[in-house]
C-alpha cells in the first residue's frame, strides 16, 4: 500500500449509525455493507452522510444502528450506471475505527488532487459569493476519486481562479445538502448532494 496515496484523502467522523447496515459488495472474499452516520455541526445542524464499511470492523466494534462511531477513512467516488446514464456516488470509506474524543473535530477532511474541471463561480441573490470545484485525488491501484468541493467568501474569489490540472489542497468537512430537482415532466423532487465544504486551499 502506497502510504502517499492514503495521505491523499484523510477523513476523520464522529457521528452516530443512522440505519442499520445493508450489503453492498464483496472484494476478494470481504463483505462491504452500506450505511448513514449522522455528524452534529458546530451550528447544530447536522450531516446525514453515506458510509462504506468492512464485516470486520462491523463485527469487531458492533457497529449498528443508534451505536456512536468514530472512524478514519476516506470519501471515495464511483460511477453507478442508472439505466442509459452515469451518476456519480459518494461515500465515507471506513478503514479504521478510533476512540472518541470530545475534543476533536466531528467532521474533518484532507484532500490532495488536481483541478478536474473549470471551477463555477456565482454570487445568491444575498450576494453570498460561491464556487463550486471537482477534485480528482489519486488513489492506490491506479484508481482516482472524483470530490466536488464548494467554497464560499475568500476562498471562493479565490478558487474561481484556478486552473484544470492545478494541484491543489483542501481542508474542510464533509457535508451533506437538499436541493430541489425539477423534472422533465416538470415535478420537482428534494435529492441530496455530497460535498466537501471547504475551510482553507493551500496550492
Amino acid at each position: 500500500m502506497n502510504y502517499d496515496l492514503l495521505n491523499n484523502n484523510r477523513a476523520s467522523l464522529s457521528g452516530v449509525i443512522e440505519t442499520e447496515p445493508a450489503f453492498s459488495h464483496e472484494v476478494f472474499g470481504e463483505n462491504f455493507y452500506e450505511t448513514f452516520i449522522r455528524v452534529n455541526r458546530l451550528s447544530e445542524q447536522t450531516d446525514l452522510l453515506p458510509m462504506t464499511i468492512s464485516e470486520h470492523l462491523i463485527r469487531d466494534y458492533d457497529i449498528k444502528r443508534g451505536n456512536m462511531v468514530s472512524l478514519l477513512g476516506q470519501f471515495r467516488s464511483y460511477n453507478k450506471i442508472e439505466g442509459d446514464k452515469s451518476k456519480l456516488m459518494l461515500t465515507v470509506f471506513a478503514r479504521e475505527i478510533v476512540p472518541f474524543d470530545e475534543n476533536v473535530n466531528p467532521n474533518t477532511i484532507e484532500l490532495n488532487g488536481y483541478v478536474c474541471k473549470p471551477a463555477m463561480y456565482r454570487t445568491t441573490p444575498f450576494k453570498r459569493e460561491i464556487c463550486d470545484m471537482l477534485i480528482a485525488v489519486n488513489r492506490a491501484y491506479n484508481k482516482s476519486d472524483y470530490i466536488p468541493c464548494i467554497s464560499w467568501g475568500r476562498n471562493a474569489r479565490f478558487a474561481k481562479n484556478l486552473q484544470v490540472g492545478e494541484r491543489i489542497s483542501i481542508e474542510g468537512r464533509i457535508q451533506s445538502r437538499e436541493y430541489q430537482k425539477v423534472l422533465e415532466n416538470g415535478d420537482i423532487v428534494i435529492k441530496t448532494a455530497y460535498e466537501v465544504s471547504v475551510s482553507r486551499i493551500i496550492v
